[in-house]
């Protein structure tokens, strides 16, 4: 039977399934099948960017289920995102174009700046000189109104953020005419973001978590154990009879995220989305919270020069 999630009431009325599939890192060939998979044990949120590049794939894995009548367009929510090179304001509506012409859509559900900071424009999607990441000085507040352009234009239905801390989002929503939906960020017991969540709940904006299983491939700074090796997370997936996997997605839900894990294997795009069926305890978040060690998997750390990398404030 598919399992499917509930959905959560964005700022400007429309839903969101509370629960998606990432797809980065993926090899040609494989996002398709996740993708197709995906929406047959009942995924309604698929989360893409021009960055991944396999946007052509997803489109193509979401027409082949439209078509078969397995689903239909109003019933999957698609984001994508806007990359860093294309935050000049007269590229954000033709890159949102391109993104729609990949995808085979007329519209995505959702639109999001992918990092506050941006980068020299081209084909090198990471423009770099020495292992410095070549920025310009584009104020995401210029690219934020044509972003509400793409909104008006009926490119998207919704647009929101990626990446963005509590300061940036405040000068955000001053400026906005078209408030954010969401701020999609990394969180995981390693990374639990309480402080952020708390911002973005008083603000109305509903935080998206990826990377909510903390990369399991990455090694850990200092030797520690990865997430899913963890041995106090063994205890408590024995004690919820649960794999590891689904007690920390869990605790990323209740946390008042919407976990958007990604994976490529069938069992395990199965087990990630069947956890409304069991709640963690308040003792056992209260315990999990302890686990915080503000690890980010992704700080991306070649950008830091720039005056609009978020990550030099607290949260």
């Amino acid at each position: 039977m598919p399992s499917f999630a509930p959905t959560v009431k964005l700022n400007n009325g429309r839903n969101m399934p509370a629960f998606g599939l990432g797809t980065w890192q993926a090899t040609p060939g494989e996002v398709r099948e996740a993708v197709k998979h995906a929406i047959d044990v009942g995924y309604r949120h698929i989360d893409t960017a021009a960055v991944y590049r396999n946007e052509s794939e997803v489109g193509e894995a979401l027409q082949e289920k439209i078509k078969e009548g397995a689903v239909k367009r109003e019933e999957v929510f698609v984001t994508s995102k806007l990359w860093n090179t294309c935050h000049r304001p007269d590229l954000v509506v033709p890159t949102c174009k391109k993104t729609l012409a990949d995808l085979k859509l007329d519209y995505v559900d959702l639109y999001l700046v992918h990092w506050p900071f941006s980068y020299k424009e081209g084909d090198d999607f990471y423009p770099s000189e020495n292992g410095i990441a070549i920025t310009t000085d584009i104020d995401y507040l210029d690219t934020w109104k044509q972003m509400e352009e793409c909104v008006n234009l009926g490119l998207a239905k919704s647009i929101g953020v990626s990446n963005f801390n509590s300061k940036q989002l405040s000068r955000l929503l001053e400026a906005a005419t078209i408030k954010p939906v969401t701020n999609q960020i990394e969180c995981h017991p390693y990374l639990n973001q309480k402080k952020l969540i708390d911002f973005c709940k008083q603000r109305d904006i509903v935080i998206t978590a990826y990377s909510p299983l903390a990369n399991p491939s990455m090694t850990m700074p200092g030797g520690g154990v990865p997430l899913l090796e963890n041995p106090k997370m063994k205890l408590l997936a024995a004690k919820y009879r649960k794999t590891v996997a689904q007690v920390v997605l869990r605790y990323v839900y209740q946390l008042g995220t919407v976990p958007i894990p990604k994976s490529f294997n069938k069992k395990r795009i199965e087990e990630n989305i069947q956890i409304f069926d069991f709640e963690l305890s308040n003792d056992d978040m209260t315990y999990i919270n302890t686990f915080n060690k503000n690890y980010r998997v992704f700080p991306f750390t070649e950008a830091k020069a720039s005056k609009y990398y978020p990550f030099h404030d607290e949260f």
